[in-house]
């Protein structure tokens, strides 16, 4: 049960208390019923007993009287009942003896007996106060049900707001910053509700003053950087020229890289899908890797595709830049396999689990290029994707693998 909702749970409690109710009032009453008619038979036949075992019993003596009195029995006119019990009468019981037979008839509302002795002929209506046991068990039955249904709508009316925060925090969690919780009930519900509002409000300020002070710092930073480069050029020394301009080159490509983790990780970023091919992606992973091609190869296949071309391609980009960069032969392969694809150079395997390196500015040691970016973009864009991302060591070739895995 531990995967079912409340709600599901909840249905399913108050319908076995119903299945059960009606069950035990069922049997109460099938039960109630077969004793009632047992005692009724049984009464019929000690009242039958009485006139047909007695040969001086007669309508003008005193036992007559009080056989009327004790059964509750009272002598009507033949002919006003027996319309009534032609129409929808039957003999539920009949007694004989050598003085005579007895029948009772039930109609839908009544009870009558009839005494034809040798003697005399009467009609007796049977007046006995109707057994309510059968109502009183079927008036409780509903009063219970009623109020096992009533109860059951005043949970779920108790719930439905959490059902409503539920669809609010999705809307959260799909990036709309500016769902507002507003239930304002003084129950446990209403103060989850009022403190995950006052999450939101504080997790969008947040955001919006990271957002302000990254657009900020990269301004910032980009104008000295260019007016650097631009003195650079006039620098006549070949060593310190290089120098300062590879320095100046790792801070435009921090900042790039910056500028490419905050707009894959914003909460409303949304990869832009559409039909292709694996080698138009590949085409644009060469020309954003600017780099000689004799220090790739590729080989792949030309399937179909429905993707983001420009994020794949960033994909493909970093891992090709990173077994370029990483490589002691400065050499990468990448090579399409069904649906991955393997991006692939040669080097000592990872010290550490792929999770570590996913991680933002994390490096296994000190490195004289990159910043700890390049696979921390390249997870969050596959996690945009809905692709996978492994991560193998080839021994025989002595090959470092990174897997996309295009489902």
């Amino acid at each position: 049960m531990k995967n079912v909702s409340v709600t599901t749970f909840i249905h399913t409690i108050f319908a076995i208390a119903l299945i059960v109710l009606g069950a035990t009032f069922y049997y109460l009453l099938s039960a109630g019923e077969e004793q009632r008619k047992l005692s009724q038979i049984n009464r019929y036949k000690i009242i039958a007993d009485h006139f047909l075992t007695e040969e001086s019993f007669t309508r003008n003596k005193p036992a007559y009287k009080k056989l009327l009195q004790n059964y509750h029995l009272k002598p009507v006119d033949l002919e006003k009942v027996k319309k009534e019990i032609e129409a929808s009468g039957k003999t539920i019981f009949s007694g004989r003896s050598v003085y005579g037979t007895v029948r009772v008839f039930q109609t839908k509302e009544n009870y009558y007996i009839l005494v034809e002795r040798y003697d005399y002929t009467v009609m007796l209506h049977d007046m006995r106060p109707k057994g309510y046991i059968y109502e009183l068990i079927l008036t409780i039955a509903t009063i219970l049900g009623i109020l096992l249904l009533f109860m059951y709508a005043m949970v779920l009316r108790k719930l439905y707001p959490l059902r409503k925060l539920h669809r609010q925090i999705e809307q959260f969690a799909a990036g709309d910053l500016d769902v507002k919780i507003d239930e304002r009930g003084d129950d446990e519900i209403g103060k989850i509700a009022r403190s995950f509002d006052k999450a939101i409000r504080h997790i969008k300020q947040l955001m919006s003053s990271k957002n302000l002070f990254m657009r900020n710092i990269m301004h910032e930073l980009k104008t000295p950087i260019t007016k650097g480069r631009i003195i650079v050029e006039t620098i006549d020394d070949p060593m310190a020229k290089k120098v300062l301009t590879n320095a100046f080159e790792r801070m435009n490509e921090l900042i790039s890289d910056l500028a490419e983790v905050e707009r894959i990780t914003m909460y409303n970023f949304a990869p832009q899908k559409r039909d292709t091919t694996l080698s138009e992606v590949i085409k644009r992973t060469e020309r954003v890797l600017m780099t000689d091609p004799a220090k790739y190869e590729l080989h792949y296949d030309d399937r179909p595709l429905h993707t983001d071309v420009k994020l794949l391609a960033l994909v493909l980009k970093n891992l090709m830049d990173n077994g370029i960069k990483y490589s002691p032969d400065h050499h990468v392969r990448l090579v399409s396999v069904g649906n991955r694809v393997e991006v692939r150079s040669v080097g000592e395997p990872l010290k550490e689990d792929l999770s570590f390196y996913t991680e933002p500015f994390s490096q296994e040691e000190k490195r004289s290029h990159g910043f700890g970016l390049g696979l921390y973009i390249v997870a969050n864009i596959l996690e945009k994707l809905g692709y996978g991302f492994r991560y193998r060591y080839d021994k025989a070739k002595g090959e470092n693998v990174f897997e996309v895995i295009i489902d």
